[in-house]
C-alpha cells in the first residue's frame, strides 16, 4: 500500500491592514467595535490582522463609549489620504460634498483603497469617483451605502454576476417602510407616524430624504450603475408618499394589495434603463410585501439565476458595522473589483421618462361632502366611470366608501400610461363634486 505524502506550504505572514476612519458616529465607532470583538475570527478569515489606527471627527472630547486613546487623530479629515501609514481611508462623515468628497478624491488620487458608506457621494458623483479609480488603481468599495446590513451590492455585483438581469428593484429605506407598516397595522395617520419615527430614532427631524424618496433614489442609482449600467441620477423620477393614507393602505388591502415604497430599474431595449422612486401597490401575497418595520429587501430577476430576494435591517450601528467591514475583508483578501462590476468604463445615460411606460394604476378620488349639488356615492361612482371610459381609459373595477364624512371613489385602471393619467387627473378636478386632486399609485408585480 503506497502512502502519499502531503507537504504544507505556509504562506509568508501578510502585514497588517491600516484603516484610517474619518466620522465617528453610530458606524464608524460601530466599524471599531465589531473589529475589537471579532478581532481574532477576521484574521482567521483574512490571513492577516485589520487594524484601525488613526481616526478623524469633528469633536476631539465627545465620549463614544469606546477607547479611542491609543489611535492617532487628525483634526482634518482629508489629512488620511496622505498618511504614508494608511492602507485604507474609512469614510463614514456622509453628505454627498463637503470634506466627504474632498478626503473620497484625495485618497483615489492618492492611491489609495477607500471604504464608504456614504450612498449619496457615490450616486451623484458616480462618473468622477469612476474615473479616479480606474485612474489610480484604487479601489473603492461601498457594501454599506445600500441597505445596511444586507449584501445588496454583493448579490448584484458578484452573485448574479454571470447573468443578464432584466429588473431589480424592491424597499430600498426602511423609514418609509417602517411608517407604511404601522398605518396599516395600528390605523393611524402619516404624520401620527412619522412623528414616532423622529422620536424612535428612524428619522430624522427633516425626513424629506426618506419620505420623498430620495434615500432610496442614491441607492438604487448604485444599484442601476452595476446591473444596467450607470445612470445620470438627476434622471431617476422620484416621488414621495406623503398623500398617502391610511384609507388608501385598506383600499389596497381590500383589493388584494399592499402599498410600498419602491425603487425598481428595469432593463429595456436597445440599452435602454428604465428606474424610479415611487409608492406602488403589489401583490399582497409577494414576498415583498411580508417586509414590514425597519427592514429592506431587494429583488433581482434575470433568465438564468430566477427571482432572488433577500431581505435585512437596512440601517443602524451593527448592520452597517458588518457592509463595512465585508467590504474591507475583501480588501485585507486580496480582492479586487472593478467599480461597477465591468472591466470598461460606460458613461452614464439618462433613465427612459416614465411617463410613457406601461402600467395599471390605483386611482383613489374624494367626493365633497355631501349636499344637494352633489350626488350620492353609487350617482358619482357612474358619472366618473363613464367620464373615464369617455377619455377611453380602461377601467378594471371601481367602487365607493365613506371616509368621514365624504365619499371616496376608488378605481383600478387597464394597462395605460402615467401620461395618460397625468392627462386625466385635471379633467377629474373640474368636475364639480370632486375635492382636491385624486391620487394615482402605479401597481407594479414585483414577485
Amino acid at each position: 500500500m503506497t502512502t502519499a505524502h502531503h507537504n504544507t506550504v505556509s504562506s509568508p505572514a501578510l502585514p497588517p491592514l491600516r484603516l484610517g476612519i474619518a466620522g465617528l458616529g453610530t458606524v464608524g465607532t460601530g466599524v471599531i467595535r465589531l473589529l475589537r470583538t471579532h478581532m481574532a475570527l477576521l484574521q482567521s478569515r483574512t490571513g492577516r490582522q485589520i487594524e484601525v489606527i488613526a481616526v478623524s471627527a469633528r469633536n476631539r472630547t465627545r465620549d463614544r463609549g469606546i477607547d479611542l486613546s491609543a489611535l492617532q487623530w487628525y483634526d482634518n479629515p482629508i489629512a488620511l489620504a496622505a498618511a504614508p501609514d494608511i492602507d485604507v481611508v474609512v469614510e463614514l462623515m456622509g453628505g454627498a460634498d463637503g470634506a466627504a468628497r474632498a478626503l473620497v478624491e484625495a485618497a483615489l488620487k492618492a492611491g489609495k483603497a477607500v471604504v464608504t458608506a456614504n450612498k449619496a457621494l457615490v450616486a451623484r458623483h458616480a462618473q468622477t469617483l469612476a474615473r479616479l479609480s480606474h485612474k489610480h488603481d484604487a479601489p473603492l468599495l461601498f457594501e454599506a451605502a445600500v441597505a445596511g446590513g444586507i449584501p445588496a451590492i454583493k448579490m448584484v455585483r458578484e452573485g448574479v454576476a454571470p447573468d443578464a438581469l432584466t429588473r431589480l428593484g424592491g424597499i430600498l429605506n426602511g423609514t418609509s417602510n417602517f411608517i407604511l407598516t404601522e398605518m396599516a397595522e395600528t390605523g393611524r395617520a402619516f404624520d401620527d407616524v412619522l412623528k414616532e419615527a423622529q422620536e424612535k430614532g428612524y428619522a430624522e427631524a427633516d425626513p424629506s430624504a426618506d419620505i420623498d424618496g430620495w434615500d432610496a433614489a442614491h441607492k438604487l442609482s448604485i444599484l442601476t450603475a452595476i446591473a444596467f449600467r450607470p445612470i445620470l441620477f438627476d434622471s431617476l423620477a422620484v416621488s414621495g408618499m406623503r398623500r398617502i393614507t391610511t384609507s388608501d393602505i385598506h383600499q389596497a388591502r381590500k383589493l388584494g394589495y399592499a402599498i410600498k415604497m419602491l425603487g425598481v430599474a428595469r432593463r429595456l431595449a436597445d440599452d435602454r434603463v428604465e428606474a424610479w422612486v415611487q409608492p406602488c401597490l403589489i401583490p399582497a401575497q409577494s414576498g415583498l410585501a411580508q417586509v414590514n418595520g425597519v427592514y429592506n429587501a431587494l429583488t433581482t430577476e434575470g433568465p438564468f439565476s430566477g427571482p432572488i430576494t433577500i431581505s435585512g435591517q437596512g440601517a443602524g450601528e451593527g448592520p452597517t458595522a458588518n457592509a463595512v467591514m465585508a467590504d474591507i475583508i475583501d480588501l485585507a483578501r486580496g480582492h479586487a473589483l472593478p467599480l461597477w462590476g465591468r472591466m470598461a468604463e460606460q458613461a452614464p445615460i439618462a433613465c427612459e421618462p416614465i411617463e410613457g411606460l406601461p402600467s395599471r394604476f390605483y386611482l383613489r378620488i374624494t367626493l365633497k361632502t355631501p349636499s344637494d349639488a352633489v350626488p350620492d356615492a353609487t350617482t358619482a361612482l357612474r358619472e366618473v366611470r363613464t367620464i373615464l371610459e369617455n377619455e377611453a381609459l380602461p377601467i378594471e373595477s371601481g367602487h365607493h366608501h365613506m371616509e368621514g364624512d365624504a365619499a371616496q371613489l376608488i378605481f383600478l385602471t387597464g394597462t395605460t400610461s402615467l401620461a395618460e393619467i397625468n392627462r386625466l387627473l385635471p379633467i377629474l378636478e373640474e368636475v364639480a363634486f370632486i375635492n382636491g386632486t385624486p391620487l394615482a399609485l402605479k401597481l407594479e408585480d414585483l414577485p
